[in-house]
Order: structure tokens, then C-alpha cells, then sequence
């Protein structure tokens, strides 16, 4: 006995023919949505792999960056290290755009700032520095476009989780509930008709053979 409820409708051609119609629907309905559904698994995957190498690279840069600061801060007036912090020394302009996978929208980040920035990112006098400093305000400065560039794939692999378990409920509601009703109530409604073809064939060959005894 099949444990999926076929759907409460009259058994009838016309039904048998617009059910039909309507499974055809959901399998096409079916396979695009799983394609969709392995095409933006791909990119996650991919994107994962390369959040997962850049993380690693940017908490390096990071580290040795923070570990240069603690021990400039440790020889350096900390008056001095909060006037050098304390205004931007230059201008940094940051711009997002929207670009489309798999129709997720997600963020395309780019900044733009003055190239010499990276040269010479603080105004400070030598006198006041010394070389963890210097190196700590280089590293800080040459980690900024992978810092931004970590910022945006974990931002997108953020959408495309929650766009693939979407597509995931829709893809499980079609090939677990949506089509095996639809085909459980067309099969149910063939037996039916086929089993009422059979009762007017026996109840014609009855008529017949009451007439021919007559």
C-alpha cells in the first residue's frame, strides 16, 4: 500500500489530462531547480576554498602586524602612538556593486585610495619610530585589499548558503512530495477509469446476452 496521499480531485479524463500537465511542469520545475542547486554548490565550494586559503594568509598578516605593534607600543610614548592614529592620513574611498550568480545578488567591493599610501601610509618623523612600528603600519597597510576581498567572499558564500538551502527545500518539496502525489492520483485515477471501462464492457456484454436469449 503506498504511503503517499494522492491528491482529493474527481476521476475523471479532463483530470487525468490537466494532472498530467501539471507533473510535467514539476519535473521540468525539478531539474532546473536542481541544476540550480548543484551549479551554486560548485561556486560555494569554490568560493569556501578560497575564503579558507585567504583567511589563513590575512590572520597571518594580522598576527605578525599585532605582535609589531605590542612591542612598538612597548618603547614608544603610547601618547605619541594615539596622536599618529588618532586622524586618517588619507582619504580611502570604498564602492560595492551588485553582481549576479545564479540570480543572488551579491556584493562586489573595491576601494580606492592614493598610491602612495602605501608608501608612506602615517606623516610621522623618524625620531619618534622605531622599526616595529614602521613595519607594523606596512603590514597593516599591504593586508587592506585581502582584508576586503575576505570580506566580500564571506559575505557572498553568507548568500549563497541561504539561496541553497532555499533551493534545497524547494528541489526536496518536489521530488518528495509535489510529484509523488501528482503521479500517485494519476495512477489512481487510470485504475479507476480502467476499472470502470471493464464494469461497462461486463455490463454491455450482460445487455447483450439478455438479448440474445430473448
Amino acid at each position: 500500500m503506498s504511503l503517499i496521499a494522492h491528491l482529493n480531485v474527481n476521476p475523471t479524463r479532463m483530470e487525468l489530462t490537466r494532472l498530467k500537465k501539471q507533473l510535467s511542469t514539476a519535473s521540468r520545475g525539478y531539474k532546473l531547480l536542481k541544476d540550480k542547486q548543484d551549479e551554486l554548490m560548485r561556486q560555494f565550494i569554490l568560493l569556501i576554498r578560497k575564503n579558507n586559503v585567504l583567511r589563513k594568509e590575512v590572520e597571518a598578516a594580522l598576527h605578525q602586524s599585532m605582535q609589531d605593534f605590542v612591542l612598538a607600543n612597548a618603547s614608544i610614548d603610547e601618547r605619541f602612538i594615539e596622536e599618529l592614529f588618532v586622524l586618517p592620513a588619507e582619504k580611502i574611498t570604498l564602492d560595492m556593486v551588485e553582481k549576479n550568480i545564479m540570480s543572488v545578488k551579491v556584493p562586489s567591493m573595491s576601494f580606492d585610495y592614493d598610491e602612495r599610501l602605501g608608501e608612506a601610509p602615517l606623516d610621522y618623523g623618524y625620531l619618534n619610530s622605531n622599526e616595529q612600528l614602521d613595519r607594523a603600519i606596512d603590514r597593516f597597510t599591504e593586508v587592506l585589499p585581502k582584508l576586503l576581498e575576505l570580506t566580500e567572499i564571506e559575505k557572498t558564500c553568507q548568500l549563497l548558503s541561504g539561496e541553497i538551502e532555499k533551493t534545497r527545500r524547494r528541489v526536496n518539496a518536489l521530488e518528495y512530495m509535489t510529484i509523488p502525489q501528482l503521479e500517485e492520483t494519476i495512477y489512481s485515477i487510470q485504475m479507476k477509469l480502467e476499472e470502470n471501462e471493464r464494469a461497462e464492457v461486463t455490463r454491455l456484454i450482460k445487455v447483450k446476452n439478455m438479448g440474445s436469449t430473448t
